[in-house]
């Protein structure tokens, strides 16, 4: 609740955040096993640690899945693929995604803010990777545990 006594919502969504999530930023330091904590992952997105200036986010991409056509004007965004195979697009509007790339385990994307951007996972296995937006993109706590919830909460899907 805030100080209204009004319930806390999600700034995207409207879901109702409960007194675990309601600070907008984990405060204290956080180590675990990366590739482990992504492996075991098994929804399309989870967050796993928000501070003021970076978040770290959790992504399970099924076989023939991508993660959607989408653009973030002031947040630039590290992807590492710590399993599976795909195509990643990039460009500099949606219908100009010039760049493309094979991408596979151990690989890195590295995606400028105002870039058009999607991940296909092209393989027989989930894509497994994790994602650092610089500043967070998603309210601390998020779960989305399919695309089709995520593409509901957000509206900047294509």
């Amino acid at each position: 609740m805030n100080r209204n006594n009004m319930p806390i919502r999600c700034p995207y969504c409207g879901n109702k955040i409960d007194d675990k999530q309601k600070g907008l930023m984990d405060y204290k330091p956080y180590v675990t096993n990366i590739e482990e904590a992504t492996k075991k992952n098994k929804y399309f997105r989870s967050t796993l640690w928000t501070g003021q200036h970076l978040q770290i986010t959790l992504m399970s991409l099924n076989v023939g899945e991508d993660i959607g056509l989408e653009m973030h004007p002031d947040v630039d965004q590290f992807i590492r693929i710590e399993q599976g195979e795909g195509i990643v697009l990039m460009g500099e509007r949606e219908d100009k995604l010039h760049y493309q790339k094979r991408v596979y385990d151990d690989y890195i994307i590295v995606i400028p803010a105002g870039t058009w951007h999607n991940l296909i996972n092209t393989g027989k296995t989930p894509i497994k990777l994790y994602s650092i937006y610089a500043p967070p993109e998603h309210p601390r706590g998020t779960v989305h545990e399919t695309k089709e919830i995520a593409e509901r909460s957000h509206g900047y899907y294509r």
